[in-house]
């Protein structure tokens, strides 16, 4: 029997000057930056398409590829992992946010430095300093503080008024010393949370519209009727008179 040698493949030759062969060249426009976040997106859309099927993302995001995918991009942006992003990440009012918690591990993975120097329910103090600055900034958070800002109606200020103020003082110490780490997202989601809901303006239908312009007629001011004057009747009349005849009025 005789045994035959296994096939090898061999490269492709290369064009003329060593270049590639044209199916193997990179597309028209890859370096182009727009081109390239395409490219991305549509891999993190097929991503997106299986995680929204499975319990590993939040609640709010499950069935949902479009944001999904969205929160994946988004988190490309500021340098996370795709999962780490959708447990990061929330849509608050329709503005993207990051957890307090994940906002400070951004700006302490940069080199920057952030200290908890105080925390109780009624305050919260906390400083930070950029990588190679020597001195320190510092953020206070009282409860009077969240009080003037009618914060402490709210129901999670009533159950842990402590982690809130931790939370607050981190948005606000991440955002002084290193908003370049977070200029995609520089608000924490615990911020946005406390906004007020914006109300939408009240729908108004076609009949509404209708029925408000029946009423606003009768009380309309008619336009006055034009009474011309005795010269303009003059003149009117020659005119009519010199168009009649077929002459040309003239003027004493």
């Amino acid at each position: 029997m005789t045994i035959q040698p296994h096939e090898t493949t061999q490269p492709e030759p290369l064009h003329e000057e060593g270049t590639l062969a044209p199916h193997q060249q990179a597309p028209a426009g890859a370096d182009n930056p727009l081109i390239t976040w395409a490219l991305a997106a549509r891999q993190a859309h097929a991503i997106a398409e299986s995680l929204a099927r499975t319990s590993f993302v939040p609640r709010s995001l499950q069935g949902r590829p479009a944001d999904i995918t969205a929160a994946i991009l988004t988190g490309q942006e500021l340098g996370m992992q795709p999962m780490a992003a959708l447990r990061s990440l929330d849509i608050i009012q329709g503005t993207p946010s990051l957890r307090a918690h994940a906002m400070r591990a951004l700006v302490q993975r940069a080199g920057h430095q952030i200290q908890l120097v105080e925390s109780t329910p009624e305050l919260c103090r906390m400083r930070g300093r950029r990588k190679g600055d020597e001195e320190w900034q510092t953020v206070v958070w009282t409860i009077e503080r969240a009080q003037k800002l009618g914060l402490t109606s709210k129901e999670q200020w009533k159950r842990q008024p402590q982690s809130m103020l931790v939370a607050r003082a981190t948005s606000e110490i991440c955002r002084l010393i290193a908003s370049d780490v977070l200029f995609a997202v520089p608000y924490s989601t615990e911020e946005l949370q406390d906004k007020p809901v914006e109300e939408a303006p009240p729908r108004v239908t076609v009949e509404e519209i209708h029925a408000r312009g029946q009423q606003a007629a009768p009380h309309e001011e008619q336009p006055d009727e034009f009474e011309p004057s005795e010269e303009d009747q003059v003149d009117w009349a020659d005119q009519q008179w010199g168009e009649s005849d077929g002459t040309e009025s003239s003027t004493a």
